[in-house]
Protein backbone atom coordinates (compact mmCIF):
# COMPACT_ATOMS: atom_id res chain seq x y z
CA UNK A 1 0.00 0.00 0.00
CA UNK A 2 1.07 3.75 -0.80
CA UNK A 3 2.18 5.85 2.04
CA UNK A 4 1.78 9.06 1.84
CA UNK A 5 2.58 11.28 4.58
CA UNK A 6 1.21 14.80 6.22
CA UNK A 7 1.79 16.96 2.87
CA UNK A 8 3.69 19.88 3.15
CA UNK A 9 1.42 22.48 1.25
CA UNK A 10 3.00 25.82 0.94
CA UNK A 11 0.89 28.83 1.46
CA UNK A 12 -2.58 29.27 0.84
CA UNK A 13 -5.20 30.42 -1.69
CA UNK A 14 -4.53 30.70 -5.95
CA UNK A 15 -1.20 29.61 -6.88
CA UNK A 16 0.63 32.88 -7.83
CA UNK A 17 -0.02 33.45 -4.22
CA UNK A 18 2.02 30.43 -2.84
CA UNK A 19 5.53 30.45 -1.90
CA UNK A 20 7.82 28.76 -4.64
CA UNK A 21 10.95 27.02 -4.67
CA UNK A 22 13.54 27.82 -7.68
CA UNK A 23 15.60 25.62 -10.09
CA UNK A 24 12.83 22.98 -9.95
CA UNK A 25 11.38 21.23 -12.90
CA UNK A 26 8.28 19.13 -13.98
CA UNK A 27 8.07 16.58 -11.05
CA UNK A 28 10.99 18.26 -9.40
CA UNK A 29 12.87 16.00 -7.00
CA UNK A 30 14.14 17.59 -3.76
CA UNK A 31 16.97 15.10 -2.75
CA UNK A 32 18.74 16.44 0.28
CA UNK A 33 21.04 14.66 2.14
CA UNK A 34 24.75 14.65 4.18
CA UNK A 35 27.50 14.84 1.59
CA UNK A 36 29.14 12.21 3.37
CA UNK A 37 26.92 9.35 2.50
CA UNK A 38 26.97 10.23 -1.39
CA UNK A 39 29.44 7.81 -2.04
CA UNK A 40 26.75 5.13 -1.84
CA UNK A 41 24.42 6.62 -4.10
CA UNK A 42 24.46 5.64 -7.91
CA UNK A 43 22.12 7.76 -10.39
CA UNK A 44 21.94 8.31 -13.84
CA UNK A 45 19.90 9.85 -16.46
CA UNK A 46 19.10 9.77 -19.85
CA UNK A 47 16.40 11.08 -22.40
CA UNK A 48 14.16 7.94 -23.19
CA UNK A 49 10.44 7.76 -24.15
CA UNK A 50 10.26 11.36 -25.28
CA UNK A 51 10.93 12.52 -21.90
CA UNK A 52 13.61 12.51 -18.89
CA UNK A 53 13.99 9.51 -17.13
CA UNK A 54 15.84 9.15 -13.82
CA UNK A 55 16.87 6.88 -11.42
CA UNK A 56 19.00 7.34 -8.02
CA UNK A 57 19.20 4.45 -5.92
CA UNK A 58 20.89 3.40 -2.55
CA UNK A 59 23.64 0.96 -2.64
CA UNK A 60 26.60 -0.67 -0.53
CA UNK A 61 28.98 -2.16 -4.09
CA UNK A 62 29.39 0.55 -6.20
CA UNK A 63 30.04 -1.88 -9.05
CA UNK A 64 25.70 -3.53 -8.67
CA UNK A 65 24.61 -0.12 -8.04
CA UNK A 66 25.86 1.31 -11.09
CA UNK A 67 24.84 -2.04 -12.86
CA UNK A 68 21.49 -1.28 -11.77
CA UNK A 69 20.94 2.27 -12.96
CA UNK A 70 21.50 0.77 -16.12
CA UNK A 71 19.49 -1.62 -16.27
CA UNK A 72 16.73 0.65 -15.48
CA UNK A 73 17.52 2.36 -18.58
CA UNK A 74 17.74 -0.61 -20.73
CA UNK A 75 14.29 -1.54 -19.60
CA UNK A 76 12.75 2.09 -20.53
CA UNK A 77 15.05 1.50 -23.58
CA UNK A 78 13.10 -1.75 -24.16
CA UNK A 79 9.35 -0.46 -23.81
CA UNK A 80 10.01 2.35 -25.75
CA UNK A 81 11.20 -0.37 -28.70
CA UNK A 82 7.98 -1.83 -27.82
CA UNK A 83 5.61 0.27 -27.61
CA UNK A 84 6.82 3.84 -29.27
CA UNK A 85 3.81 5.10 -31.97
CA UNK A 86 6.99 7.33 -33.47
CA UNK A 87 9.32 4.03 -34.20
CA UNK A 88 7.75 2.59 -37.55
CA UNK A 89 9.54 -0.84 -36.11
CA UNK A 90 7.45 -0.77 -32.57
CA UNK A 91 5.02 -3.38 -32.40
CA UNK A 92 2.64 -1.20 -31.36
CA UNK A 93 3.40 0.71 -34.82
CA UNK A 94 2.54 -2.84 -36.54
CA UNK A 95 -0.77 -2.53 -34.49
CA UNK A 96 -1.70 0.54 -35.95
CA UNK A 97 -0.75 -0.68 -39.51
CA UNK A 98 -2.60 -3.66 -39.44
CA UNK A 99 -5.17 -4.28 -37.12
CA UNK A 100 -7.97 -2.40 -39.14
CA UNK A 101 -7.48 -5.33 -41.88
CA UNK A 102 -7.84 -8.00 -39.16
CA UNK A 103 -6.85 -9.55 -35.84
CA UNK A 104 -2.79 -8.87 -35.00
CA UNK A 105 -1.21 -11.19 -32.66
CA UNK A 106 0.01 -8.91 -30.28
CA UNK A 107 2.99 -10.12 -27.41
CA UNK A 108 1.36 -10.83 -23.86
CA UNK A 109 3.28 -7.93 -22.47
CA UNK A 110 1.65 -5.56 -24.61
CA UNK A 111 -1.81 -6.69 -24.70
CA UNK A 112 -1.78 -7.01 -20.92
CA UNK A 113 -1.34 -2.83 -21.00
CA UNK A 114 -3.80 -2.47 -23.58
CA UNK A 115 -6.13 -4.45 -21.65
CA UNK A 116 -5.51 -2.21 -18.58
CA UNK A 117 -5.92 1.18 -20.63
CA UNK A 118 -9.26 -0.47 -21.82
CA UNK A 119 -10.06 -1.10 -18.36
CA UNK A 120 -9.75 2.30 -17.69
CA UNK A 121 -11.56 3.94 -20.16
CA UNK A 122 -14.60 2.02 -19.01
CA UNK A 123 -13.81 3.16 -14.91
CA UNK A 124 -13.48 6.97 -16.31
CA UNK A 125 -16.52 6.69 -18.64
CA UNK A 126 -14.28 7.46 -22.19
CA UNK A 127 -12.31 10.14 -20.50
CA UNK A 128 -9.28 7.87 -20.76
CA UNK A 129 -8.96 6.45 -24.27
CA UNK A 130 -6.37 4.90 -26.39
CA UNK A 131 -8.02 5.78 -29.38
CA UNK A 132 -7.34 9.80 -28.95
CA UNK A 133 -4.54 8.89 -31.09
CA UNK A 134 -7.04 8.57 -34.32
CA UNK A 135 -6.86 12.22 -34.11
CA UNK A 136 -3.74 13.23 -31.91
CA UNK A 137 -2.11 12.02 -35.17
CA UNK A 138 -2.63 15.18 -36.66
CA UNK A 139 -0.84 17.41 -34.12
CA UNK A 140 2.52 18.36 -34.29
CA UNK A 141 3.88 20.28 -30.93
CA UNK A 142 7.08 21.09 -32.18
CA UNK A 143 6.07 22.92 -35.74
CA UNK A 144 2.44 24.50 -34.38
CA UNK A 145 0.63 22.40 -36.32
CA UNK A 146 -3.21 21.08 -35.52
CA UNK A 147 -5.94 18.93 -37.72
CA UNK A 148 -7.56 20.93 -39.92
CA UNK A 149 -11.51 20.77 -39.19
CA UNK A 150 -11.97 18.36 -41.80
CA UNK A 151 -9.18 16.04 -39.98
CA UNK A 152 -10.94 16.35 -37.20
CA UNK A 153 -14.81 15.49 -38.51
CA UNK A 154 -13.22 12.55 -39.97
CA UNK A 155 -10.96 11.01 -37.41
CA UNK A 156 -13.71 11.48 -34.10
CA UNK A 157 -16.22 8.78 -35.56
CA UNK A 158 -12.59 6.35 -34.96
CA UNK A 159 -12.21 7.27 -31.13
CA UNK A 160 -14.00 5.25 -29.09
CA UNK A 161 -12.36 2.33 -27.00
CA UNK A 162 -14.95 0.02 -28.28
CA UNK A 163 -13.66 -0.22 -31.91
CA UNK A 164 -10.51 -2.11 -30.12
CA UNK A 165 -11.58 -5.86 -30.04
CA UNK A 166 -9.11 -7.68 -27.58
CA UNK A 167 -9.34 -11.65 -27.98
CA UNK A 168 -6.93 -12.50 -24.69
CA UNK A 169 -6.86 -16.67 -25.38
CA UNK A 170 -5.64 -16.22 -29.19
CA UNK A 171 -3.72 -12.97 -27.65
CA UNK A 172 -4.85 -10.34 -30.86
CA UNK A 173 -6.27 -7.23 -31.02
CA UNK A 174 -8.30 -5.87 -33.88
CA UNK A 175 -9.56 -2.20 -35.03
CA UNK A 176 -13.45 -3.00 -35.80
CA UNK A 177 -13.80 0.27 -37.63
CA UNK A 178 -10.89 2.15 -40.42
CA UNK A 179 -9.05 5.12 -38.65
CA UNK A 180 -8.80 3.94 -35.62
CA UNK A 181 -4.88 4.59 -34.35
CA UNK A 182 -3.88 4.15 -30.44
CA UNK A 183 -1.11 5.69 -28.40
CA UNK A 184 -0.24 4.25 -24.96
CA UNK A 185 1.49 7.77 -24.01
CA UNK A 186 -1.53 8.28 -20.88
CA UNK A 187 -0.06 4.95 -19.58
CA UNK A 188 3.04 3.65 -21.11
CA UNK A 189 5.40 5.78 -19.14
CA UNK A 190 3.87 4.69 -15.41
CA UNK A 191 4.53 1.51 -17.04
CA UNK A 192 7.76 1.66 -17.41
CA UNK A 193 8.56 3.72 -14.02
CA UNK A 194 6.85 0.71 -12.59
CA UNK A 195 8.69 -2.22 -14.20
CA UNK A 196 11.90 -0.68 -13.76
CA UNK A 197 11.33 -0.57 -10.38
CA UNK A 198 10.65 -4.13 -10.06
CA UNK A 199 13.83 -5.15 -11.17
CA UNK A 200 15.76 -2.96 -8.40
CA UNK A 201 13.52 -4.53 -6.22
CA UNK A 202 14.05 -7.98 -6.91
CA UNK A 203 17.66 -7.33 -7.00
CA UNK A 204 17.27 -6.35 -3.27
CA UNK A 205 17.17 -2.16 -3.54
CA UNK A 206 15.34 -1.16 -0.70
CA UNK A 207 15.99 2.86 -1.32
CA UNK A 208 14.86 4.44 -4.89
CA UNK A 209 13.56 6.63 -7.08
CA UNK A 210 12.64 6.27 -10.84
CA UNK A 211 10.82 8.79 -13.04
CA UNK A 212 10.17 9.32 -16.25
CA UNK A 213 9.00 12.93 -17.01
CA UNK A 214 5.87 14.04 -14.87
CA UNK A 215 5.73 9.74 -13.58
CA UNK A 216 7.62 8.81 -10.35
CA UNK A 217 7.61 6.32 -7.72
CA UNK A 218 9.57 5.75 -4.50
CA UNK A 219 10.80 2.55 -2.52
CA UNK A 220 11.49 2.83 0.98
CA UNK A 221 13.53 6.09 2.14
CA UNK A 222 15.92 8.91 1.24
CA UNK A 223 18.46 8.01 4.74
CA UNK A 224 15.93 8.65 7.23
CA UNK A 225 13.56 10.73 5.60
CA UNK A 226 10.68 10.25 3.30
CA UNK A 227 11.15 11.35 -0.65
CA UNK A 228 10.17 14.41 -1.56
CA UNK A 229 8.68 15.04 -4.58
CA UNK A 230 7.46 18.42 -5.39
CA UNK A 231 4.15 19.38 -7.92
CA UNK A 232 5.46 21.99 -10.27
CA UNK A 233 3.99 25.53 -10.60
CA UNK A 234 2.09 24.56 -14.25
CA UNK A 235 2.90 28.22 -14.89
CA UNK A 236 6.73 28.77 -13.76
CA UNK A 237 8.45 25.72 -14.60
CA UNK A 238 11.26 27.05 -11.90
CA UNK A 239 9.27 26.73 -8.84
CA UNK A 240 6.43 24.52 -6.88
CA UNK A 241 3.40 24.83 -5.50
CA UNK A 242 3.69 22.05 -2.96
CA UNK A 243 6.09 19.26 -1.48
CA UNK A 244 4.79 15.57 -0.70
CA UNK A 245 6.84 13.47 0.93
CA UNK A 246 6.21 9.55 -0.03
CA UNK A 247 7.48 6.14 1.13
CA UNK A 248 6.43 3.21 -1.21
CA UNK A 249 4.11 5.04 -3.53
CA UNK A 250 3.96 6.18 -6.89
CA UNK A 251 2.85 9.99 -8.71
CA UNK A 252 1.85 11.17 -11.80
CA UNK A 253 0.99 14.87 -13.03
CA UNK A 254 -0.28 15.49 -16.57
CA UNK A 255 -0.37 19.20 -17.15
CA UNK A 256 -0.78 21.35 -20.34
CA UNK A 257 2.70 22.93 -20.24
CA UNK A 258 5.06 19.66 -21.48
CA UNK A 259 4.66 19.89 -25.25
CA UNK A 260 1.98 22.33 -26.44
CA UNK A 261 1.91 25.73 -28.60
CA UNK A 262 -0.30 28.79 -28.70
CA UNK A 263 -2.04 30.06 -31.65
CA UNK A 264 -5.05 33.35 -31.61
CA UNK A 265 -4.45 32.70 -27.84
CA UNK A 266 -5.29 29.76 -27.48
CA UNK A 267 -3.19 26.91 -26.03
CA UNK A 268 -2.94 23.20 -27.91
CA UNK A 269 -1.22 20.86 -26.02
CA UNK A 270 -1.06 16.97 -25.79
CA UNK A 271 -3.79 15.65 -23.49
CA UNK A 272 -6.93 15.55 -25.92
CA UNK A 273 -10.49 15.07 -24.80
CA UNK A 274 -11.71 12.08 -26.80
CA UNK A 275 -14.70 13.52 -27.40
CA UNK A 276 -13.43 16.66 -29.09
CA UNK A 277 -10.27 15.32 -30.18
CA UNK A 278 -8.84 18.79 -28.72
CA UNK A 279 -7.00 19.85 -26.28
CA UNK A 280 -9.26 20.76 -22.73
CA UNK A 281 -8.88 23.85 -20.95
CA UNK A 282 -10.60 23.51 -17.49
CA UNK A 283 -7.43 22.90 -15.55
CA UNK A 284 -3.44 23.37 -15.61
CA UNK A 285 -2.72 20.04 -14.06
CA UNK A 286 -3.45 17.42 -12.58
CA UNK A 287 -1.95 14.80 -9.81
CA UNK A 288 -2.64 11.72 -8.74
CA UNK A 289 -0.83 9.64 -5.36
CA UNK A 290 -1.59 5.61 -5.43
CA UNK A 291 0.65 2.86 -4.88
CA UNK A 292 1.82 2.02 -8.67
CA UNK A 293 2.66 4.53 -11.89
CA UNK A 294 0.94 2.58 -14.20
CA UNK A 295 -2.87 3.74 -12.48
CA UNK A 296 -1.33 7.35 -11.38
CA UNK A 297 -0.01 7.59 -15.09
CA UNK A 298 -3.60 6.74 -16.65
CA UNK A 299 -5.44 8.45 -13.52
CA UNK A 300 -4.12 11.90 -13.93
CA UNK A 301 -4.54 11.81 -17.81
CA UNK A 302 -8.24 11.26 -17.02
CA UNK A 303 -8.77 13.75 -14.25
CA UNK A 304 -7.44 16.28 -16.59
CA UNK A 305 -9.95 15.64 -19.05
CA UNK A 306 -12.87 14.99 -16.60
CA UNK A 307 -11.98 18.38 -14.75
CA UNK A 308 -12.13 19.55 -11.72
CA UNK A 309 -15.69 18.10 -10.12
CA UNK A 310 -16.23 15.09 -12.02
CA UNK A 311 -12.25 14.25 -11.53
CA UNK A 312 -12.26 14.68 -7.68
CA UNK A 313 -15.51 12.86 -7.38
CA UNK A 314 -13.90 9.65 -9.62
CA UNK A 315 -10.52 9.93 -7.58
CA UNK A 316 -13.04 9.86 -4.04
CA UNK A 317 -14.11 6.39 -5.04
CA UNK A 318 -11.03 5.03 -5.53
CA UNK A 319 -8.86 3.33 -2.37
CA UNK A 320 -5.45 3.95 -1.34
CA UNK A 321 -5.99 7.08 -4.21
CA UNK A 322 -5.52 10.74 -3.63
CA UNK A 323 -5.39 13.74 -6.42
CA UNK A 324 -4.15 17.62 -6.62
CA UNK A 325 -5.84 19.65 -8.86
CA UNK A 326 -4.35 22.89 -10.16
CA UNK A 327 -7.19 25.03 -12.27
CA UNK A 328 -6.85 26.99 -15.10
CA UNK A 329 -7.15 30.58 -12.38
CA UNK A 330 -4.49 28.52 -10.52
CA UNK A 331 -6.60 27.15 -7.44
CA UNK A 332 -5.73 24.23 -5.89
CA UNK A 333 -8.38 21.43 -5.33
CA UNK A 334 -7.31 17.96 -3.09
CA UNK A 335 -9.57 14.60 -3.18
CA UNK A 336 -11.04 13.72 0.51
CA UNK A 337 -8.38 12.50 1.96
CA UNK A 338 -5.99 15.39 1.66
CA UNK A 339 -8.55 17.81 2.11
CA UNK A 340 -8.89 16.27 5.82
CA UNK A 341 -5.12 17.04 6.62
CA UNK A 342 -4.30 20.35 4.76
Amino acid sequence: MARLHTIMFLGHGSMSQRTCCSGLVALSLLLLWPLNTLAEWYQQEAAIMGTSINVELWHDDAEQGRALTQSVMDEMQRIDDLMSTYKPTSELSYINAHAADGPVAVSTELLSLIIRALDYSVITDGAFDITYASAGQYYDYRKGKKPTDLQLEEALPAINYRHVKIDPQRSTIEFLQDGVRIDLGGIAKGYAVDRSMEILRLAGVENAIVSAGGDSRVIGKHLDRPWNVGIRNPRDRHSIVSMIPLENAAISTSGDYERYFEEDGIRYHHILNPGTGKSPHEVYSSSIIGSVATDTDALSTSVFVLGVQRGLQLINTLPDTEAVIIDNQGQMHYSAGLARIQ
